[in-house]
């Protein structure tokens, strides 16, 4: 799927190819600076009610992932994976260059599904983008289900896992990372834990301890 051309122009437009701290070999399209962007955002907002740019920043719980895959690749290498809430792509990329058979990016947001084709080309990786909601749904084309940091609000985190859990009670491998999110239900398994550089302008200290869970 290719996304409508205004929104890849928008995300070239309002931010710069850049690499991460703790995914270094990864290129991303990235803001640089958070409040221009989000006032930019601010204005098709009001015409379009478009959500915030989370997909514009490389959050703790989408890098450790991505930083797990890559040296885990035995994770995903030869499976057909589903990166949930996808953002910026860097798990799904990740994914991809790990040796997953396939990947479907799923976003809801139409500025994000721009920024993951854009970062994908970027990483010469083949992704595919599915713009639905898809909590609740299970194709069996999935092997394993990836999602980066989608704990933070009580309904959105009462709705994904009780999804997830199905997924892996189905056989599923679910895997996600969470950096000390509220809503983070118990009873998983923590496989891996890494030190991720952060901002203060998007977290509230310049380290979050981000663990890899296994539901």
């Amino acid at each position: 799927m290719t996304v409508a051309v205004s929104n890849a122009a928008f995300v070239r437009e309002h931010t710069v190819l850049s690499h991460t701290a703790l995914v270094p070999e990864l290129a991303l399209h990235l803001a640089t600076e958070v409040t221009p962007l989000w006032q930019a955002t601010q204005d098709f907002l009001e015409h379009n009610s478009l959500p915030p740019p989370f997909w514009a920043f490389a959050w703790p719980g989408g890098q450790a992932l991505a930083r797990y895959l890559l040296d885990q690749p035995e994770m995903v290498a030869g499976r057909c994976v589903l990166s949930f809430a996808a953002g910026s792509g860097i798990e799904a990329i990740a994914a991809a260059k790990a040796g997953a058979s396939a990947v479907v990016a799923n976003e809801i947001d139409a500025f994000a599904l721009g920024a993951i084709e854009l970062n994908a080309a970027a990483n010469q990786v083949a992704l595919t983008l599915a713009p639905d909601d898809l909590i609740g749904s299970h194709d069996p084309r999935w092997q394993v289900v990836i999602a980066g940091d989608v704990c933070y609000e009580k309904p959105m985190a009462e709705r994904v896992t009780a999804w997830l859990r199905a997924l892996a009670a189905a056989g599923v491998t679910v895997l996600s990372a969470d950096p000390g999110r509220t809503y983070l239900p118990p009873g998983l398994t923590e496989v891996a834990r890494y030190d991720v550089p952060t901002s203060l302008e998007l977290e509230d200290r310049t380290l979050r301890t981000t663990a890899i869970y296994r539901w």
